[in-house]
């Protein structure tokens, strides 16, 4: 089986706000993070796609106690999304209150962007992950 889209590559798509994805030749699922086969029907036949970074919250919840490291970066909002295109997507939530999240958060519409967050001790350097931010 032939890896499509590296975990390194995804990572320097985000860097430059772009959602890389892989589709499935055999269903059309959007498979994100990058995997070796299709997440809904198991085909490893997926190309590369770059996917549409709108979507609506489907759920959220606040972190009040940091990792090692990042103890200072509390509280915040973790949301999960559902993209235009189908697949969820788990990032920050910027631009409220972590504190003021509350269930109204639920179906509110988001676009994605991107920050890159420095290495630690855990991982082999800086790795971008996405956010995102309401759209009124």
């Amino acid at each position: 089986m032939e890896q499509k889209l590296y975990f390194k590559d995804y990572n320097e798509a985000l860097k430059q706000n772009k959602l890389l994805g892989l589709k499935c030749r055999a269903c059309g699922t959007i498979t994100i993070p990058p995997k070796m086969a299709c997440r809904q029907c198991g085909s490893p036949d997926m190309q590369v796609t770059e996917v549409k970074t709108d979507g609506k919250i489907v759920t959220f919840t606040t972190i009040f106690v940091g990792a090692e490291g990042r103890e200072n970066e509390v509280p915040y909002t973790v949301v999960i999304v559902e993209l235009e295109e189908g697949p969820w997507l788990m990032g920050n939530l910027e631009g409220i209150d972590p504190k003021a999240a509350s269930i109204e958060l639920i179906g509110k519409k988001v676009k994605m962007s991107t920050k890159v967050f420095p290495g630690d001790k855990y991982s082999p350097g800086e790795t971008a992950s996405p956010v995102f931010s309401l759209v009124n």
